[in-house]
């Protein structure tokens, strides 16, 4: 992924898309993060079928945008569950700090990007980074 996307996914929220037994199913997501190595991880406080699905088919996507610009990218990947870890551990310190015990991370959705897709309005819209 490019600066640009990262930097992007980085400053706004994210919607993350999974799919099962042909239904599926997006949720926003508030603790998330593009790790060292390029990964998307999305901590688990209220994920059950976003890791049920997971855990089914292997795959996952997100897509965030900016709302004051319109710019916008879709990742889609392979995605594992995962409840233990330096992302874990990252995403507990933040639950911890920001819910003050009131909820707990269980474990993270962690997405190998695969494709980048241009979600921005204009001439670059579908495109395949």
């Amino acid at each position: 992924m490019d600066e640009k996307v990262i930097q992007l996914l980085k400053d706004q929220l994210w919607s993350v898309a999974t799919c099962a037994d042909g239904v599926p199913n997006v949720v926003p997501v508030g603790l998330r993060m593009v790790t060292d190595d390029g990964k998307l991880a999305i901590g688990d406080v209220f994920l059950e079928t976003t890791k049920q699905n997971v855990a089914a088919c292997g795959r996952a996507a997100v897509s965030a945008y900016d709302p004051k610009t319109s710019e916008g990218y879709q990742v889609k990947g392979p995605a594992e569950y995962v409840t233990e870890g330096p992302v874990v551990d990252k995403f507990r310190a933040m639950a911890a700090e920001l819910f003050h015990g009131a909820l707990a991370v269980r474990g993270a959705v962690v997405l190998t990007p695969e494709t980048v897709i241009v979600t921005t309005p204009g001439p670059d819209n579908k495109k395949i980074l």
